[in-house]
Protein backbone atom coordinates (compact mmCIF):
# COMPACT_ATOMS: atom_id res chain seq x y z
CA UNK A 1 0.00 0.00 0.00
CA UNK A 2 2.88 2.38 0.64
CA UNK A 3 4.04 1.74 -2.94
CA UNK A 4 0.64 2.93 -4.18
CA UNK A 5 0.85 6.03 -2.00
CA UNK A 6 4.34 6.83 -3.32
CA UNK A 7 3.33 6.38 -6.96
CA UNK A 8 1.44 9.72 -6.88
CA UNK A 9 -1.83 8.06 -5.89
CA UNK A 10 -2.94 9.80 -2.71
CA UNK A 11 -3.64 6.78 -0.51
CA UNK A 12 -2.95 8.18 2.99
CA UNK A 13 0.13 6.78 4.64
CA UNK A 14 -1.33 8.29 7.82
CA UNK A 15 -3.81 5.40 7.76
CA UNK A 16 -1.64 2.63 6.33
CA UNK A 17 1.28 2.81 8.74
CA UNK A 18 -0.67 3.39 11.98
CA UNK A 19 -2.85 0.41 11.10
CA UNK A 20 0.33 -1.62 10.60
CA UNK A 21 1.51 -0.33 13.97
CA UNK A 22 -1.72 -1.48 15.58
CA UNK A 23 -0.93 -4.96 14.26
CA UNK A 24 2.46 -4.66 15.96
CA UNK A 25 0.63 -4.13 19.25
CA UNK A 26 -1.16 -7.47 18.74
CA UNK A 27 2.13 -9.27 18.10
CA UNK A 28 1.35 -9.95 14.42
CA UNK A 29 4.32 -7.92 13.16
CA UNK A 30 7.41 -6.16 14.52
CA UNK A 31 7.83 -2.40 14.55
CA UNK A 32 11.03 -2.52 12.51
CA UNK A 33 9.48 -5.04 10.12
CA UNK A 34 6.50 -2.85 9.23
CA UNK A 35 8.70 0.25 9.09
CA UNK A 36 11.12 -1.44 6.72
CA UNK A 37 8.29 -2.83 4.58
CA UNK A 38 6.72 0.63 4.40
CA UNK A 39 10.01 2.28 3.39
CA UNK A 40 10.68 -0.37 0.73
CA UNK A 41 7.14 0.14 -0.57
CA UNK A 42 7.83 3.87 -0.76
CA UNK A 43 10.96 3.26 -2.83
CA UNK A 44 9.11 0.94 -5.23
CA UNK A 45 6.18 3.29 -5.79
CA UNK A 46 8.49 6.29 -6.01
CA UNK A 47 10.58 4.53 -8.65
CA UNK A 48 7.49 4.15 -10.83
CA UNK A 49 6.61 7.84 -10.50
CA UNK A 50 10.25 8.82 -11.05
CA UNK A 51 10.43 6.88 -14.33
CA UNK A 52 7.11 8.33 -15.51
CA UNK A 53 8.60 11.77 -14.93
CA UNK A 54 11.92 10.79 -16.47
CA UNK A 55 10.51 9.42 -19.71
CA UNK A 56 7.22 11.23 -20.14
CA UNK A 57 7.26 14.22 -17.86
CA UNK A 58 9.86 16.39 -19.54
CA UNK A 59 8.44 16.08 -23.08
CA UNK A 60 4.92 16.64 -21.73
CA UNK A 61 6.05 19.65 -19.70
CA UNK A 62 7.84 21.13 -22.71
CA UNK A 63 4.86 20.54 -25.00
CA UNK A 64 1.94 21.38 -22.69
CA UNK A 65 3.61 23.42 -19.94
CA UNK A 66 2.63 26.71 -21.54
CA UNK A 67 -1.01 25.89 -20.74
CA UNK A 68 -0.22 25.77 -17.01
CA UNK A 69 2.36 28.59 -17.10
CA UNK A 70 5.42 26.31 -17.02
CA UNK A 71 8.19 27.70 -19.21
CA UNK A 72 11.51 26.32 -20.38
CA UNK A 73 13.07 28.67 -17.83
CA UNK A 74 11.07 26.96 -15.05
CA UNK A 75 12.22 23.53 -16.21
CA UNK A 76 15.83 24.75 -16.21
CA UNK A 77 15.36 26.11 -12.68
CA UNK A 78 14.00 22.73 -11.57
CA UNK A 79 16.96 20.96 -13.19
CA UNK A 80 19.41 23.23 -11.38
CA UNK A 81 17.52 22.87 -8.10
CA UNK A 82 17.65 19.06 -8.24
CA UNK A 83 21.33 19.11 -9.23
CA UNK A 84 22.14 21.28 -6.20
CA UNK A 85 19.59 20.22 -3.61
CA UNK A 86 17.95 17.07 -4.95
CA UNK A 87 19.20 14.73 -2.25
CA UNK A 88 18.15 17.07 0.54
CA UNK A 89 14.83 17.90 -1.11
CA UNK A 90 13.91 14.24 -1.59
CA UNK A 91 14.94 13.33 1.96
CA UNK A 92 12.92 16.10 3.62
CA UNK A 93 9.98 15.74 1.23
CA UNK A 94 9.66 12.13 2.40
CA UNK A 95 9.09 13.40 5.92
CA UNK A 96 6.17 15.66 4.93
CA UNK A 97 2.60 14.58 4.33
CA UNK A 98 1.21 15.41 0.88
CA UNK A 99 4.58 16.54 -0.52
CA UNK A 100 6.02 13.05 -0.04
CA UNK A 101 3.46 11.62 -2.44
CA UNK A 102 4.47 13.85 -5.36
CA UNK A 103 8.24 14.58 -5.08
CA UNK A 104 9.17 11.64 -7.33
CA UNK A 105 7.64 13.06 -10.49
CA UNK A 106 9.62 16.34 -10.52
CA UNK A 107 12.76 14.43 -9.51
CA UNK A 108 12.31 12.27 -12.60
CA UNK A 109 11.51 15.23 -14.84
CA UNK A 110 14.70 16.93 -13.61
CA UNK A 111 16.55 13.63 -14.23
CA UNK A 112 18.01 13.42 -10.75
CA UNK A 113 20.47 10.55 -10.36
CA UNK A 114 18.22 7.51 -9.82
CA UNK A 115 20.50 5.73 -7.34
CA UNK A 116 20.74 8.84 -5.15
CA UNK A 117 17.02 9.41 -5.51
CA UNK A 118 16.33 5.85 -4.31
CA UNK A 119 18.74 6.07 -1.38
CA UNK A 120 17.32 9.38 -0.13
CA UNK A 121 13.78 8.18 -0.69
CA UNK A 122 14.50 5.20 1.54
CA UNK A 123 16.36 7.26 4.16
CA UNK A 124 13.52 9.79 4.38
CA UNK A 125 10.75 7.19 4.28
CA UNK A 126 12.11 4.95 7.02
CA UNK A 127 11.78 7.42 9.93
CA UNK A 128 8.40 8.57 8.60
CA UNK A 129 7.09 4.99 8.43
CA UNK A 130 8.62 4.15 11.80
CA UNK A 131 7.01 7.17 13.46
CA UNK A 132 3.56 6.43 12.07
CA UNK A 133 3.83 2.72 12.92
CA UNK A 134 5.04 3.58 16.43
CA UNK A 135 2.06 5.88 16.97
CA UNK A 136 -0.24 3.11 15.69
CA UNK A 137 1.40 0.63 18.06
CA UNK A 138 0.88 2.94 21.02
CA UNK A 139 -2.72 3.62 20.02
CA UNK A 140 -3.45 -0.09 19.60
CA UNK A 141 -7.10 -0.65 18.70
CA UNK A 142 -7.72 3.12 18.61
CA UNK A 143 -5.38 3.69 15.65
CA UNK A 144 -8.23 4.86 13.42
CA UNK A 145 -8.69 8.05 15.50
CA UNK A 146 -5.33 9.35 14.24
CA UNK A 147 -6.60 10.41 10.81
CA UNK A 148 -8.15 13.61 12.13
CA UNK A 149 -4.93 14.68 13.82
CA UNK A 150 -2.70 14.01 10.82
CA UNK A 151 -5.09 15.67 8.37
CA UNK A 152 -4.64 18.95 10.24
CA UNK A 153 -1.03 18.88 9.01
CA UNK A 154 -2.30 18.15 5.51
CA UNK A 155 -4.38 21.34 5.65
CA UNK A 156 -1.36 23.46 6.66
CA UNK A 157 0.77 21.95 3.91
CA UNK A 158 -2.11 22.41 1.46
CA UNK A 159 -2.31 26.12 2.34
CA UNK A 160 1.45 26.51 1.83
CA UNK A 161 1.18 24.77 -1.55
CA UNK A 162 -1.79 26.97 -2.51
CA UNK A 163 0.19 30.11 -1.60
CA UNK A 164 3.06 28.81 -3.73
CA UNK A 165 0.73 28.20 -6.68
CA UNK A 166 -0.76 31.70 -6.37
CA UNK A 167 2.75 33.22 -6.25
CA UNK A 168 3.78 31.14 -9.27
CA UNK A 169 0.76 32.26 -11.32
CA UNK A 170 1.16 35.94 -10.37
CA UNK A 171 4.87 35.80 -11.20
CA UNK A 172 4.28 34.23 -14.59
CA UNK A 173 1.44 36.57 -15.51
CA UNK A 174 3.70 39.49 -14.56
CA UNK A 175 6.55 38.09 -16.65
CA UNK A 176 4.26 37.63 -19.66
CA UNK A 177 2.95 41.20 -19.36
CA UNK A 178 6.46 42.65 -19.11
CA UNK A 179 7.58 40.53 -22.08
CA UNK A 180 4.61 41.70 -24.16
CA UNK A 181 5.19 45.35 -23.21
CA UNK A 182 8.87 45.15 -24.15
CA UNK A 183 7.96 43.75 -27.57
CA UNK A 184 5.50 46.57 -28.38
Amino acid sequence: MMAIESACIPLPSEIIMPFSGSLVSTGTFTLWGVSLAGAIGCVLGSALAYWVGYYGGRPAAEKYGKYVLVTQHDLNLADNFFKKYGNTAVFFARLLPVVRTFISLPAGIARMNFFQFSVYTFLGSLPFCYFLAYVGKKMGDNWDTLGGYFHKFDAVIGVVILIGIIWFIKRHIGLRKSFQESNI
